[in-house]
């Protein structure tokens, strides 16, 4: 594995962050997980990395992806591919052309939910020759035993897990850079105050 992952090697892929599905997310509060995507999405426009999203059955119980994701990144959006069932992202061909399209060998990986939208595509990625770090902050199962076990899958596989705020920095690397600048205040904007004693 690369020591870091950085902007020109890294594609960005968010999966199923739809409000059906983000109802799921219990380990990690949905709104947090979609926060931390919505952060993702910042530092790769930030840094002009390919974004790609997929959503799966859209006109069914898991619903359109949220609108505050949208709005972030309307052009992924409008891009976004559209599965009609398939569970492993990776394996509905049209996801894995978009992402080899990218020509990017670093895969940033979000999902809602760890346990079904995450495990699969992250380790049949890996399984394709791919790096790939899962940030797990941008993520949640409906249980934690869900959760563990998923984890437990993705280490074995050979996925790296991360954080988003980690994420964030690794790609920074520098936060005088215009970028760098740009993304800690959305950092700082995420964290919650705790009032000083």
């Amino acid at each position: 594995m690369v020591p870091h992952f950085t902007p020109d090697a890294a594609a960005l892929l968010l999966i199923d962050y739809q409000v059906g599905t983000l109802q799921l997310a219990k380990t990690n509060p949905a709104d947090v997980a979609l926060r931390n995507a919505i952060t993702l999405a910042k530092a790769a426009l930030a840094f002009k990395m390919p974004i790609v999203v997929t959503a799966s059955q859209e006109d069914r119980i898991q619903g359109r992806i949220d609108e505050r994701l949208q709005h972030v990144i309307p052009d992924a959006f409008e891009a976004r591919v559209k599965r009609q069932g398939i569970v492993d992202a990776w394996k509905d061909p049209n996801f894995k052309a978009a992402v080899q399209k990218t020509g990017r060998r670093q895969l940033i990986m979000g999902a809602i939910t760890t346990d079904i939208c995450l495990v699969f595509p992250s380790i049949s990625a890996v399984e394709d020759g791919y790096e790939v770090q899962a940030v797990m902050d941008a993520c949640g199962s409906p249980f934690e035993i869900n959760e563990a076990i998923s984890r437990e899958r993705l280490i074995a596989a050979g996925v790296h897990m991360t954080v988003t705020n980690t994420m964030v920095a690794e790609l920074v690397q520098d936060w005088s850079t215009p970028q760098g600048m740009e993304l800690v205040q959305l950092l700082f904007a995420a964290a919650p105050m705790q009032p000083v004693e």
